[in-house]
């Protein structure tokens, strides 16, 4: 029975990439999956969880003759790993590969990919799976990650239409509902939902942690606190990498948090008891209705 992938590359096999593998494995819709990057280590950990077949810390190599490449990194490592991609897609003649990625900001990888790719442009389809959690490394990965949750595709607009159906169909196949928006409005949209939130979690523990009570902060934390600071614990250099390069919608919704937090500053200082019951109010009212 012919499978959906004969040749899975996976550059980055942690929690994203090895996810993504597993889950493959699981539908049993890839021949064979090889695994690359800059650490051994990493890759033969993920050998031994047998999240992939094979690896090849020489990214050039390893995606020479693959048919779909799936980009892990993050998003500070894409330039470097984007022109070692094109280097060994020239040397193998492979002109066909579909590539896709996992980047949390699209405007600036498709940026990315419009330079380093000018032979396989049309064949890269910008992604990102909105799934995900606190942990990393292959050890972190499970097949179950993508179920029922969403992936967003941001492919330009003079993308390969066969290359979108592929990479779509990989993702329904391990269990995702798929969407296609414009990358402007999906970097807005994750700068609230998702970039700001983690801006928060780290902040928060951060200002916390050199004050005079911090041991019994954590010690007696309910858990109220232990659900907002939890993705404080997220993998540091890939938020930095999303930070920097989603900078402007962050420093937008931060403008508008910082005028929310000013707002019930004032609330509180004044003793104004009927602003905080409005505000909350109004928020319990959003959540609940959006999330029920």
């Amino acid at each position: 029975m012919t499978k959906l992938i004969n040749n899975l590359c996976v550059i980055g096999t942690g929690l994203i990439g090895g996810s993504l593998c597993l889950a493959l494995k699981a539908a049993d819709a890839c021949d064979n999956i090889i695994g690359a990057g800059r650490s051994e280590e990493t890759l033969q950990k993920a050998k031994q969880l047998n999240i992939i077949d094979a690896y090849d810390t020489d990214i050039s190599h390893a995606v020479e003759q693959a048919d779909i490449i799936f980009v892990s990194v993050p998003l500070g490592a894409m330039q470097t790993v984007f022109e070692k991609i094109a280097v060994g897609l020239k040397a193998g003649g492979n002109t066909r590969a579909v590539i896709t990625d996992a980047g949390s900001s699209k405007q600036r990888v498709l940026q990315l990919a419009e330079t380093v790719f000018p032979d396989n442009g049309r064949r890269f389809v910008a992604g990102h799976p909105i799934a995900g959690t606190e942990n990393s490394g292959p050890d972190a990965a499970f097949a179950d990650l993508y179920k029922n949750r969403r992936v967003i595709l941001t492919p330009g607009d003079d993308t390969d239409s066969d290359a979108i159906e592929r990479v779509t169909t990989l993702w329904q196949t391990v269990g995702a509902e798929v969407e296609s928006m414009d990358a402007a409005h999906h970097d807005k949209i994750l700068a609230a939902t998702s970039h700001l939130p983690h801006l928060l979690a780290f902040g928060l523990v951060h200002c916390l942690e050199n004050i005079d009570d911090i041991e019994d902060v954590f010690r007696f934390a309910a858990g109220g606190f232990r659900d907002v600071t939890r993705i404080a614990s997220s993998d540091p250099v890939m938020w930095r990498d999303v930070c920097l390069n989603n900078q402007q919608p962050i420093l937008d919704m931060m403008k508008r948090y910082r005028d929310e937090l000013d707002m019930l500053y004032n609330a509180l200082q004044s003793g104004d008891g009927e602003k905080l019951i409005e505000v909350f109010q109004h928020a319990k009212q959003t959540r609940d209705k959006f999330t029920h």
